[in-house]
């Protein structure tokens, strides 16, 4: 994944009601995940193909954000400032 553009628009994450705590990189994958779980009763062998593509795109994320702040320590990035 590595640091792109959201994929699910905020409308469709609001419709498939994802937490807002959920509402990154990886929400496009989410969506379809929930909605497998939802119509196979939450079984945990079901949604597995989807469950790993989510999971993957989440480990990617957090790759990116730890290299991000790696280079902010080592002081070759500046942090970005909101505002």
């Amino acid at each position: 994944m590595g640091g792109g553009e959201m994929v699910a628009t905020q409308e469709e994450m609001v419709n498939a009601r994802v937490p807002i705590s959920s509402r990154d990189l990886c929400a496009h994958l989410l969506i379809p995940l929930n909605k497998c779980r939802s119509s196979t009763y939450y079984l945990p062998w079901k949604c597995e193909d989807q469950r790993h593509s989510y999971e993957k795109c989440e480990y990617e994320l957090f790759l990116v954000r730890m290299h991000k702040m790696k280079e902010i320590r080592e002081g070759h990035l500046r942090p970005q400032h909101a505002g």
